[in-house]
């Protein structure tokens, strides 16, 4: 699962290099699918979704701008100086998976969604940060909360999309909202991986699914960032299998135990 998250984080890099006025979110997609095709992993989003009946996802991210949420297809859609993005993004690697979003602006973002943007980040690194061995899968719902509620301005916490587990498929047991009391939820032990993953929005908590059966967009237009890590927790700390570095330099900064097996 290593190798697959860094396949991730290797596009993630490439993405916001290549990101740009003019840009389509189409040309972000084929980014992906360049660095897969070179390391021989497969993709954990195309064709996702045709066995429960839904349309095959058509692309191997899945890329939302500025009111979009989650699950924007890629397409003929051009950036614009300004535009807010998520590029989310899944690598199998000898049937293992690593999943991983980020948010970017394409040139300058406004204050407010730049601020979006950092705090939806930041809650991400507090609920990684909540994980602990023996610890309760909540304890990171409640740390992601926490950190968007105690700020000054008011946010919208989607709840009906949530982070999950992860491994030989992309989404397993268990769910990880973001939002919750601590102390609930299954037990954290050795060998247990989560993609943690906040969708925060700058008004509306809820989403709307367009007629393309995949965007999800705020209901009341606002714009939304997104968030995500695979991690795990080993006896030695916190590794987050789809950061460069595993995650080593923020949660040094944090005070935090990393704790990779290999790397």
């Amino acid at each position: 699962m290593r190798r697959a998250g860094l396949v991730v984080a290797e596009v993630h890099a490439a993405v916001l290099e290549a990101a740009a006025p003019g840009v389509t979110t189409g040309d972000l997609d084929a980014v992906g699918r360049d660095i897969l095709a070179r390391h021989g992993a497969g993709s954990s989003f195309l064709n996702y979704g045709a066995a429960w009946g839904y349309p095959p996802y058509p692309g191997v991210a899945c890329i939302s701008v500025n009111d979009e949420v989650v699950h924007g297809i890629p397409g003929d859609r051009v950036l614009v100086e300004g535009d807010l993005v998520s590029y989310d993004f899944g690598a199998i690697v000898d049937g293992w998976h690593g999943d991983a979003a980020i948010t970017f602006g394409v040139g300058s973002l406004s204050s407010d969604d730049q601020r979006l943007s950092d705090v939806t980040r930041e809650s991400l690194w507090a609920g990684i940060g909540a994980a602990r061995l023996g610890g309760r899968v909540t304890d990171i719902s409640h740390a992601i909360e926490k950190s968007i509620r105690g700020r000054r301005e008011r946010y919208g916490i989607l709840k009906d999309y949530t982070g999950h587990g992860i491994g030989s498929e992309m989404h397993q047991a268990p769910d990880v909202p973001n939002v919750g009391r601590p102390g609930r939820g299954p037990r954290i032990e050795p060998g247990l991986v989560l993609a943690v993953e906040p969708m925060v929005t700058l008004g509306s908590a809820i989403g709307v699914t367009l007629d393309d059966e995949w965007t999800v967009v705020t209901k009341d237009g606002s714009h939304a960032a997104h968030w995500e890590h695979t991690i795990t927790v080993t006896d030695r700390g916190l590794w987050v299998l789809t950061a460069l570095d595993g995650g080593e330099a923020e949660l040094t900064a944090r005070g935090l135990p990393f704790g990779p097996l290999a790397d």
